[in-house]
């Protein structure tokens, strides 16, 4: 066999995914936020989601994960839950007022973080990376779709 495993998209794609947690990790600490929260943290200030069980889709983790995480963003001071008005048995999430003031820098030090490790590559370059990671993720979800349902 010639193909090296270690040089599979697979493989470097992973090892990118780990160094961009490293570095977003250690550049939103400071801020009181964690790179995994960062689906939340977005679906709440964009208004893109608001219960637990659509926070969970919009991250694409399952609902025990989110519950655990929400319950910590919680316990920080990040989020907020209120009863929902149309419904008594569920309630809505907000960002509290710290975290509101707080993701303004965050965006702007995962957007340095990017800009820095794609240092070399040209505009074009840049979005074609990203335009081809997203037809993976794509591809990926359908073959995770298909095998979820061939497996019911």
């Amino acid at each position: 066999m010639n193909e090296d495993v270690l040089s599979t998209p697979g493989h470097l794609i992973s090892l990118a995914a780990r160094g961009f947690a490293r570095l977003s990790e250690s550049r939103l600490k400071p801020l009181g936020f964690g790179v995994g929260q960062l689906p939340v943290l977005v679906a709440l200030q964009n208004g893109k989601a608001s219960t637990q069980r659509d926070l969970a889709r919009f991250a694409r983790i399952e609902q025990p994960p989110m519950a655990q995480m929400l319950a910590r963003m919680e316990r920080d001071g990040l989020i907020e839950r209120t009863r929902d008005p149309a419904d008594g048995r569920s309630s809505r999430i907000v960002l509290t007022r710290t975290a509101q003031q707080r993701m303004p820098e965050a965006i702007t030090t995962l957007f340095q973080g990017n800009r820095e490790a794609l240092t070399g590559f040209t505009g074009a370059e840049a979005g074609q990376l990203v335009d081809l990671l997203k037809r993976l993720i794509e591809n990926l979800d359908q073959i995770a779709n298909a095998e979820a349902s061939s497996g019911d």
